[in-house]
């Protein structure tokens, strides 16, 4: 929980568990332990690069809706607003122009 704590900010992940229900509880803890207790604390990669990652993998699967969150958490990883355009521009070409051009609504619309 701390992880994910300092990568998505107190106030998502309050909100997160506020909207936790009896349906979502068990995804939720899956999340926890998974996402952030075993990949996301792993040694053999730094939270910019997990951070680059995740933003072209969400790109390229055109999961918008998870899009602006991660965003925000790179930008709490140590990614500045120019290395956001690289990953986006980088994904234009691996990913398809449509996926970057929304990528790129949506870095407008969380970063101003």
């Amino acid at each position: 929980m701390a992880v994910r704590r300092e990568v998505l900010g107190d106030e998502h992940v309050d909100r997160s568990i506020a909207r936790t229900t009896p349906l979502t509880e068990e995804f939720q803890d899956l999340i926890t332990q998974y996402a952030w207790g075993s990949i996301w604390t792993r040694p053999g990669l730094d939270r910019r690069s997990r951070s680059m990652i995740t933003l072209t993998a969400l790109i390229a699967c055109g999961h918008h809706e998870e899009l602006a969150m991660h965003l925000r958490a790179a930008l709490r990883n140590g990614l500045s607003r120019e290395e956001i355009t690289e990953v986006i521009l980088q994904s234009a070409v691996y990913c398809g122009v449509p996926d970057a051009n929304t990528a790129f609504r949506i870095a407008q619309e969380t970063l101003g």
